[in-house]
């Protein structure tokens, strides 16, 4: 029965060390260019003529990545991580290169979302390929060390994009993926073990469909252009999820597997996810508007001031891959994250009432939640992979980062709809001064209900198991 085991589960592979440096630039890059366009879309909106159209840069690669993510992962359950990364890479690569050489708003679209096809697998099967590489003890550091590098590029993205522009162009936002994608694409053709394919795994191409609809749907009604056809879009949603649920149900081969759901640390797990999506996105899109319109600091200088949440991502990342190595404390872990994620959002509304000139303070805020995401990467991945049976191992990985992104898209829609609801209801006076306290006014409201959020996973934490559970797969082959 031992050969059931995952072969990493008993030694490292012995090129380790150059096929994880290539993990972590692939993950950096996809990090990157979640955020790296932020600083640099008024040059290309004047230089491609369609700011009317320049939201679309970022839904494409956004809507694209959240539907390929738990199609990579099923794919990884039959086919192994190894084939699925470079799909994952060539096609960043490819987009990465359309993007760069784009001469008009269409083509940079277009680019945008075949960049995403590639990068919305990169953070799930790079985190698949770490068990193909080192025994689980030493892969669960590793997997936290690849949630802080995330973590970290996401913070620098417009940072970088704002030092290119400035000093390069545009263009290069997305030519310097180009030769580190290669390089990594190369290191791990060379240097990653291929598992043989599981025989008589098959992938469900029904509900693989039914769930890029739903999520498809559901993103486009969130959007602030879709207009009165939000509601039909969601009526259309809701539909293809009951189908998709249907399918999922009767499949022999399905795309996200319902037993998972019936584990409950599985369930908290991914409910924990969607919550440190929201509260991430909340803070990097709603504070440097902040920051850069009412306070009128440049694109750097705002960047900067989210430094203490780079810092705590990092910083708890790490140390908390190092306590659930063995028997962590998971449930204490989890209600401490949760809580300082709440005590982060909670701060934020106090200094937007109190005192909404203080930058400083603002910036102090965000490290709070910075330390409960951070701890959050590693936990999640550790529940699901370890309440995971073994062939669906690649499906249970996926899933709470294909809901974290969703629920960091639709959450920031949803809360910028009602803050730009609340700002337009309070403005009065000078553009400029009007503008500045109607968001600080309106933003509370809309931080509440993160906070809030944010408490709800702290009762749902609390029927997480005590201590890190034994791995499902090693108690099956028993």
């Amino acid at each position: 029965m031992d050969a059931v085991l995952h072969p990493a589960s008993q030694t490292a592979h012995p090129r380790t060390v150059p096929v994880f440096a290539a993990f972590v630039a692939m993950l950096v890059l996809a990090a990157l260019d979640q955020t790296i366009l932020s600083t640099a879309m008024p040059v290309i909106a004047r230089e491609l003529h369609g700011a009317e159209r320049l939201s679309w840069v970022f839904s494409a690669y956004l809507m694209a990545s959240t539907v390929a993510i738990p199609l990579y992962g099923r794919l990884a359950d039959v086919h192994g991580s190894k084939p699925l990364l470079g799909v994952a890479i060539a096609l960043f690569l490819l987009g990465s290169l359309a993007g760069g050489f784009s001469q008009s708003m269409d083509q940079l679209i277009v680019a945008r979302a075949i960049q995403g096809a590639g990068g919305g697998g990169l953070m799930t099967l790079t985190l698949l390929g770490v068990a193909d590489l080192v025994p689980r003890p030493r892969a669960s550091r590793l997997q936290g060390l690849l949630g802080a590098c995330y973590g970290l590029a996401t913070m620098f993205g417009p940072l970088l994009g704002g030092a290119m522009v400035e000093h390069l162009s545009w263009h290069w936002t997305f030519f310097v993926n180009v030769p580190v994608a290669a390089a990594a694409l190369a290191v791990i053709v060379w240097g990653l073990p291929r598992l043989p394919v599981r025989p008589g795994q098959k992938v469900d191409v029904l509900g693989a469909a039914l769930l890029a609809g739903t999520l498809l749907s559901l993103l486009l009604a969130t959007r602030r252009d879709a207009g009165a056809g939000s509601w039909w879009l969601l009526a259309l949603s809701a539909k293809l999820a009951l189908g998709f649920v249907w399918q999922q149900r009767r499949s022999r081969h399905p795309i996200v597997p319902p037993s998972l759901f019936s584990r409950p640390a599985f369930t908290i797990a991914t409910a924990l996810s969607a919550t440190a999506g929201v509260a991430l996105f909340a803070a990097v899109v709603f504070l440097p508007i902040y920051l850069q319109t009412a306070l009128g600091m440049a694109p750097l200088a705002s960047a900067w001031h989210l430094l203490p949440l780079m810092a705590g991502i990092t910083l708890a990342a790490v140390l908390s891959s190092r306590a659930l190595r063995a028997d962590g404390p998971v449930r204490g872990v989890a209600i401490g994250a949760c809580a300082l994620m709440a005590l982060s959002f909670v701060a934020l509304g106090a200094v937007f009432r109190l005192a909404p000139g203080s930058a400083l303070a603002l910036s102090a805020c965000v490290l709070p939640l910075g330390l409960g995401i951070g701890q959050l990467l590693p936990l999640v991945t550790m529940l699901s992979q370890r309440t995971a049976p073994l062939q669906h191992i690649g499906a249970a990985t996926a899933t709470p980062i294909m809901v974290r992104a969703l629920g960091g898209a639709v959450g920031v829609s949803a809360l910028g709809a009602l803050l730009a609801q609340q700002i337009a209801g309070r403005m009065g006076g000078p553009a400029h001064e009007a503008f500045a306290s109607a968001f600080a006014a309106g933003v509370q409201p809309v931080f509440g209900i993160v906070a809030a959020v944010c408490a709800l996973a702290v009762l749902a934490a609390c029927a997480l198991p005590a201590r890190v559970p034994a791995p499902l797969m090693a108690l099956q082959a028993a």
